[in-house]
């Protein structure tokens, strides 16, 4: 375990600004341009992990992923995939190395503070070109640097009416901006971005819920109700929660059936029609197949897991299988456990999850309600925490971390959980960087 001394002999690693800087750059690109980011955070990375190699096996937190690697190399070995099996782990081993390179630029609250605004305010072209492509129709491609960015914005969203913006698709955008919008409101009840002023963080704020409603997700509408009373915290929940409640009743009504229809009619005319039938889900009730459901994939995905438990089928392999087996096209399973276990087996799959939840439940008790220290940033920990919560619940029924852009936001949030744990005033590790 790393102790106190091993930070003091690692101080120097922190005066040097490069790293830094790139890191911040490399967040604040990241909805923008995946590559432009990967340029700074590689900068930043080899900064913060070489210096301090040495420490790697004394860091506990990394042996799951240690034996997680092993065991996915092994399976990639005898995997029925072939090629897309080596090229899968792309998804997963450069940022078991980010988890550990990239501590030093989150490891105090003030850092952490820092790489929040730039989420929030790299996240400004997201909703730009999402209400633009809605409500004045542009379109897509654009392109600055030569091709080096390229937006494919699609007129009217997509798919068509749901807000999308410079991402490829509405849950994506739903990920990402869900993962956000719980320090945005932070910043609203603890300005940080703009100093002391509120205005503009509160317009930021009411930007990120519209944009988070007309992305038609489930999930980002789960996110807004979920995010709510976690960054506000355990004081406000006897008066939120209950009025949280009033303003959702006539929602619950209009969505479920054990409601009187004359009562369940009222309630419809006065919830918009595309926010209860997308509860409802009415309108692919006749026309989807069952194979085409959430349901119905993951009893496909439980199949395959049953027949290959111990190092999977290898990466990609549900794309692969679930056509020959339903005669449909999905390109993943609609849940991240079953498809580690799909891919990588049910050991890998159970590393990781034990992995994610130990340092969420840790860093809970550690830092987001103990208030021995720091108190002054407990507000933004609350929403890095909140935000890692509804990242994680996302992919309990979605797969946003096959675009980059969301799966690098998964690891900085994790990271952040981890330096949560240490205690920042004992290490004497400076504030500004």
């Amino acid at each position: 375990m790393i102790n106190n001394a091993d930070f003091q002999n690692c101080k120097n690693n922190f005066s040097d600004k490069i790293g830094w800087s790139c890191f911040q750059l490399s967040v604040f690109c990241l909805p923008s341009s995946a590559f432009i980011s990967y340029i700074f955070l590689l900068v930043a990375l080899l900064e913060g992990s070489l210096k301090r190699s040495h420490l790697y096996l004394r860091e506990y937190w990394n042996y799951p992923l240690l034996i997680a690697t092993f065991l996915m190399l092994i399976g990639c070995i005898r995997s029925h995939t072939g090629w897309l099996a080596w090229v899968g782990l792309f998804n997963w081993l450069p940022f078991f190395w980010c988890f550990w390179g990239l501590q030093p630029y989150l490891l105090t609250p003030e850092r952490r503070t820092k790489c929040a605004s730039w989420l929030v305010l790299g996240s400004l072209p997201v909703l730009i070109t999402g209400f633009g492509q809605l409500w004045l129709g542009w379109e897509g491609p654009w392109q600055i640097f030569d091709g080096l960015i390229i937006w494919f914005i699609s007129p009217g969203g997509e798919p068509l009416g749901r807000l999308s913006g410079l991402f490829d698709y509405a849950n994506i955008t739903a990920a990402w901006l869900s993962g956000v919008w719980p320090l945005c409101l932070a910043s609203v009840l603890n300005p940080f971005i703009f100093g002391r002023n509120r205005v503009i963080p509160c317009a930021l704020l009411i930007a990120f819920v519209a944009a988070m409603i007309l992305t038609d997700s489930r999930n980002a509408w789960g996110a807004i109700f979920l995010g709510l009373p976690l960054v506000f915290g355990s004081a406000s929940w006897s008066w939120l929660i209950p009025l949280m409640l009033i303003f959702s009743l006539p929602v619950i009504i209009a969505v479920l059936p054990v409601f009187d229809f004359g009562v369940q009619q009222v309630a419809r005319s006065i919830v918009p029609e595309s926010i209860w039938m997308r509860l409802n889900d009415m309108q692919f009730s006749n026309s989807r197949p069952f194979e085409a459901t959430r349901v119905g994939q993951w009893e496909i995905g439980l199949n395959l897991i049953f027949e290959k438990p111990w190092l999977g089928w290898g990466a990609a392999a549900f794309s692969i299988l679930y056509p020959l087996r339903t005669g449909l096209s999905h390109g993943h399973s609609h849940n991240l456990p079953l498809e580690l276990a799909i891919s990588h087996g049910l050991l890998v799959s159970l590393l990781i999850n034990v992995f994610v939840f130990g340092l969420l439940i840790t860093s809970y008790f550690y830092r987001i309600f103990n208030n021995l220290n720091l108190q002054k940033n407990i507000i933004v920990d609350r929403a890095w925490w909140t935000s890692t919560l509804i990242l994680i619940c996302f992919h309990a029924t979605d797969m946003p971390l096959f675009d980059s852009r969301i799966n690098i936001l998964g690891w900085i949030l994790l990271i952040g959980l981890r330096c949560m744990i240490y205690n920042s005033k004992s290490y004497n590790i400076p504030s500004e960087i």
